[in-house]
């Protein structure tokens, strides 16, 4: 082993211990994943060396790659089965995208910004992650028109929540979605229940960029 891969082995075990297990992130497969995903394939050339810190890499655009601890907590809420149908709203470095790919699901990406898209793809390439299919569109304008889902992930989150997405979702269906405006935003997990309606369960208060387009609710006037 030379001496990067040490260190880059090394970043990944300190990434497990101190940013997810603290983070409540305990399932050990999960765990076991972010060991051995080569994260920096994932991250902007000129921010490698961040690439298993606590925080959120800038991307292109005003977007920025989710934190390991929430990608972690994301994909052991959804609990993605192998051979589910996955829909993953807003692409970004295709991180994500990896994950839910790993874990088995039949992954559809949708991603607003062309170059992004490609950058995604090229990197899944580099990881040697195949099978996620990585569609360059504005999400809104594909809604009327999406099949439906086992799992939909919202990377970006909704300044008011949107009953659109959970209308995708098949019975026994689960939707992440952060939901809200700063300075704390709420994370649920929203699961359809046999063929009957949507329960919504709030995980955890966070923070990140909002999904692009989505609607914001009408500002209020004295």
């Amino acid at each position: 082993m030379s001496s990067l891969q040490a260190a880059q082995t090394y970043a990944r075990e300190q990434m497990v211990a101190q940013q997810l297990r603290a983070w409540d992130v305990l399932d050990d497969s999960i765990l076991g994943l972010f060991r051995q995903l080569p994260r920096e394939v994932f991250v902007p050339a000129g921010w490698r060396d961040t690439a298993y810190a606590d925080l959120e890499v800038p991307l292109a655009h005003g977007q920025h790659m989710l934190a390991p601890k929430l990608v972690g907590r994301i994909v052991q809420a959804v609990g993605v089965q192998a051979g589910e149908r996955v829909l993953e709203v807003g692409t970004g470095s295709g991180f994500l995208t990896a994950c839910l790919t790993l874990r088995g699901g039949v992954v559809e990406s949708v991603e607003q910004h062309a170059e992004m898209a490609a950058a995604a793809r090229a990197a899944l390439a580099a990881a040697q992650v195949h099978g996620a299919k990585i569609t360059h569109a504005d999400v809104y304008s594909l809604l009327d028109t999406l099949p439906h889902y086992d799992v939909v992930v919202l990377t970006g989150s909704l300044p008011q929540y949107d009953p659109r997405f959970e209308a995708l979702l098949n019975p026994g269906g689960r939707l992440f979605a952060v939901v809200g405006q700063g300075p704390v935003m709420q994370a649920r997990l929203v699961s359809r229940t046999g063929n009957g309606p949507c329960v919504a369960q709030t995980l955890f208060e966070t923070v990140i960029d909002a999904l692009n387009n989505a609607p914001r609710p009408e500002p209020f006037h004295f």
